[in-house]
């Protein structure tokens, strides 16, 4: 998921890395290890860069060239359940077990429960997989349209 578009971001709005991590509230350190695809940025970072630059979660891991911001819901902070909520109703779709998804992510059903109940927020890298293998948008998987 190296593939993103936040360095191209960054130098378009002439900032440092610095003031985007200051931004984030994380050490530039941090924000450098996303920016080079090292670390994956966790989602809630991931709508504050979002908001911030006017685009959608989908434009920036290039899950699409378009950015259709203007039907985005700006939002402070994500909603774990509303996630939970989406990621079950994807899971229903495909006719999938917790279990059947768990392996496909590699993880444990009790994490896809944990997720599905709003207990805890997704992955990124969960997130992204399940919509590049759905075909789903991230913006929409994390409550940001409808």
């Amino acid at each position: 998921m190296s593939d993103n578009r936040i360095y191209e971001l960054r130098e378009d709005n002439d900032m440092y890395q610095k003031d985007v991590a200051s931004l984030l509230g994380v050490k530039q350190q941090t924000y450098s290890l996303w920016e080079n695809g090292d670390n994956i940025v966790p989602l809630k970072h991931l709508n504050t860069l979002s908001n911030f630059y006017g685009v959608t979660m989908d434009y920036i891991f290039k899950l699409t060239d378009e950015n259709n911001f203007n039907n985005i819901k700006q939002t402070k902070s994500l909603n774990k359940k509303d996630i939970g909520t989406r990621l079950q109703k994807i899971r229903k779709e495909h006719n999938l077990t917790l279990r059947e998804l768990a392996k496909k992510l590699n993880t444990t059903s009790s994490t896809i429960s944990q997720y599905e109940t709003g207990k805890t927020l997704i992955l990124t890298a969960f997130a992204y997989q399940i919509c590049k293998e759905y075909d789903i948008s991230l913006d929409w998987l994390c409550g940001r349209i409808d």
